[in-house]
């Protein structure tokens, strides 16, 4: 890519997708976000609309997209259960005609397009940490399915137009991500701690605790997917981040304490496949990208809570 590229972002008013649009039109890039905005939000929409070379398309995914671009981003897809299992069936026809519209776009314009699976390709792993030759254990009929399949399929599906069509294609598997700008009900781990513990509720965790995650702040998270698209003849998926892992009573506990709330903790039965273990191997990364997380976890968790807090009190104004 040139100095100045037209680059596509689908999925660019949510919160990874807003974030990437920001850094792109920082760089002097031209973004164009298409969202249908099922949940992404004018709120970042607003931040990014201050910028004169970014432009938003409210279209679905799902509906083929005419545009002439230099690259794209392809983000659009709910990614918390609470949503992507609102609707199952449009969560999976997101993930596969989004997938294909994106794909004749990139081989119309002969652009480099960028894919963002996900962690969840690996179900509930019987391998740890996951390395990306790892096949996954997925139940293909159960609850997350639409969205665990969806994501393995929209993966063939861009290998397919690369074998196929030479299409110069990037493929990351993007583990646990959390920063400002996430949805306050999403029933993501990091946005529900906060949001309770900030209104001193109890935090919900859902089996024993001891089940762990590995977060990745968003600002290292957006570096590793431009590092990934600038990267040529890299094909194969990467994981995309952060390698320490934490449980879920270990994040509860910080949380609580950076948040000085005064919430107990409630234990609730696990959800049907929820993967006990999730941490990536990111020595693909390291070594091909030259990228890995830097940004501590209470450095993150800070600024995450000043977002929610902020958030809180905005939304108790207009209440009242």
């Amino acid at each position: 890519m040139t100095a100045k590229n037209k680059i596509l972002v689908t999925g660019g008013a949510g919160f990874l997708g807003s974030h990437l649009c920001q850094r792109l039109l920082e760089k002097g890039h031209t973004v164009y976000c298409l969202d249908n905005l099922y949940t992404g939000t004018d709120r970042n929409l607003n931040t990014l609309s201050k910028f004169s070379d970014f432009e938003f398309i409210h279209q679905d995914v799902c509906n083929p997209i005419h545009l002439k671009v230099d690259a794209i981003y392809h983000l659009a897809c709910p990614a918390s259960p609470i949503h992507y299992q609102r609707d199952p069936i449009q969560t999976t026809k997101t993930s596969v005609l989004g997938a294909l519209n994106v794909l004749d776009l990139a081989k119309h314009c002969r652009a480099p397009v960028l894919f963002s699976s996900t962690s969840e390709v690996y179900g509930d792993p019987h391998v740890h940490p996951q390395c990306e030759e790892y096949w996954g254990n997925v139940n293909s009929a159960g609850p997350r399915s639409c969205y665990d399949e969806g994501k393995r399929c929209a993966e063939s599906l861009f290998m397919d137009y690369h074998r196929m069509h030479h299409v110069d294609i990037r493929i990351a598997r993007i583990f646990n991500t959390y920063g400002p700008q996430m949805c306050a009900n999403d029933g993501r781990v990091i946005s529900n701690f906060i949001v309770q513990a900030l209104q001193n509720k109890d935090i919900t965790i859902y089996g024993n605790g001891e089940q762990s995650r590995s977060f990745c702040y968003v600002d290292d998270l957006i570096l590793g997917l431009m590092r990934l698209m600038e990267t040529p003849k890299l094909h194969s998926p990467v994981n995309i981040g952060n390698p320490i892992e934490k449980s879920m009573n270990e994040i509860a506990k910080i949380i609580i304490n950076l948040t000085g709330s005064r919430s107990s903790i409630s234990y609730h039965a696990l959800p049907i496949d929820d993967p006990k273990q999730r941490c990536p191997d990111i020595t693909k990364a390291k070594e091909l990208l030259n990228w890995e997380p830097i940004v501590p976890l209470e450095t993150g968790l800070r600024k995450t809570i000043a977002y929610f807090q902020a958030v809180l009190v905005e939304s108790q104004s207009v209440t009242q």
